[in-house]
C-alpha cells in the first residue's frame, strides 16, 4: 500500500529551512494518527533506502515524517554534506517539536525511528524524552570508538590526511566519497555499502550525491550513544546485525547496559543487509510487531 499523499512540511532548525515530508496512509479517517519520526544515518537523505519502510508503516496505519538535515538533500544550508552528530541531534529535536504541531499527528503517539548513525541519535534522544510513545533503532552506531577501531590502519592514515586537509582550510570543504565498492576509498566501503547505488537507480528518480566532508570523520570516535541506554524510560526496540563491521554490535553488551524498557533483537546480517531482501522481511516483521504492541498498550493506557 502506498501513501495517499506526501505533504511538504518544512521546518526551521539552526537558522536553516529543513525539507520535510509527511507521508500519510492510503486510508485514514482524518483523525490524528500515530506517527513515526524517521531519523536517517550517516549520508542519508529523506527517502534513501527507506521507501519500503515508509510503505509498510503507512499500511500499518502510521503517518511517517521524514526530513533532510541542513546541508543535505533538499534542505538549505552550507557547507553541504558535513556531519556533526550533536548538531544533528538538535535537528531531530526540532523535527519532533514540529511533528507535534501538525494536525494529522497524534502528539501522544509519536515514535522515534533511526537507522545507522541516526540510530545512535535515537538512543540518546529517547533517553531524554519519556513522553514519547516509543523508539526503534536499527543497526545503530552506538560506540564511535568501536566503529573507528574497526577501520583498517592504512585506511585510518588516509582518513587522517584528508581530515587534516579539510580542517586546515576553513570555508573550502574537502570531500571524500561517502560510499564505494569494497577496497575503494570512501567513508564506507564495507558490508556492501556500494549497493546503495543500485537501490537508488531502481527506487528513486534521482542520483545519490556521493560525498561527505572529510572533517565529518573527526567526530565519530567521540560519539558514544551506548552511555545513554540505561536512561531510556520508553519502550525501545534495538535491532543489531551480527556481522556488522560498520557499526559493530555486541548484543550481550547492549543488553547489560540498557534499561528494562529496551528490547534487543539481532539479524544474521551485515550493516546494509537489513534494508534489503531477504533480510528486510525479518527486519520489518520485528518492527511491525513492536509497533502494534506499542500502540495497543498506549490505547489501553489512554482509555
Amino acid at each position: 500500500m502506498v501513501s495517499q499523499g506526501r505533504q511538504n512540511v518544512s521546518f526551521e532548525s539552526q537558522g536553516t529551512t529543513c525539507a520535510a515530508t509527511l507521508h500519510l496512509p492510503e486510508e485514514s479517517d482524518h483523525q490524528p494518527l500515530p506517527t513515526i519520526v524517521m531519523v536517517h544515518g550517516w549520508g542519508g537523505t529523506q527517502l534513501l533506502l527507506v521507501t519500503h519502510f515508509i510503505e509498510a508503516f503507512n499500511a500499518a496505519g502510521f503517518a511517517v515524517l521524514t526530513f533532510d538535515y541542513p546541508g543535505w538533500g533538499d534542505s538549505e544550508g552550507t557547507p553541504r554534506h558535513t556531519i556533526n552528530p550533536w548538531k544533528r541531534e538538535q535537528v531531530v529535536e526540532h523535527a519532533i517539536a514540529h511533528a507535534r504541531t501538525l494536525d494529522q499527528v497524534d502528539e501522544n503517539r509519536i515514535v522515534l525511528w533511526g537507522t545507522s548513525f541516526g540510530g545512535g541519535h535515537v538512543v540518546k534522544i529517547a533517553s531524554r524524552h519519556p513522553e514519547l510513545c516509543g523508539a526503534i533503532a536499527q543497526v545503530p552506531m552506538l560506540d564511535g570508538i568501536r566503529a573507528v577501531t574497526a577501520v583498517p590502519f592504512t585506511r585510518m592514515l588516509r582518513f587522517g590526511w584528508d581530515m587534516a586537509r579539510d580542517l586546515a582550510r576553513p570555508g573550502r570543504t574537502h570531500y571524500i566519497p561517502a560510499i564505494a565498492p569494497k577496497g575503494e576509498y570512501a567513508s564506507m566501503d564495507r558490508d556492501g555499502a556500494s549497493r546503495i547505488d543500485a537501490w537508488v537507480a531502481s527506487h528513486l528518480d534521482e542520483e545519490y550525491d556521493n560525498r561527505v566532508s572529510a572533517a565529518s570523520l573527526a567526530t565519530m570516535g567521540f560519539y558514544r550513544p551506548f552511555k545513554y541506554l540505561k536512561s531510556i524510560r520508553i519502550p525501545t526496540l534495538i535491532i543489531g546485525a551480527t556481522r556488522d563491521t560498520v557499526a559493530p554490535f555486541d548484543r550481550r553488551k547492549v543488553e547489560s547496559q540498557a534499561s528494562d524498557q529496551v528490547s534487543v533483537k539481532t539479524i544474521d546480517a551485515n550493516h546494509f543487509d537489513p534494508y534489503l531482501q531477504p533480510w528486510y522481511d525479518t527486519n520489518i516483521g520485528l518492527q511491525l510487531e513492536f509497533l502494534r504492541a506499542l500502540v495497543s498498550t498506549n490505547d489501553t493506557a489512554t482509555t
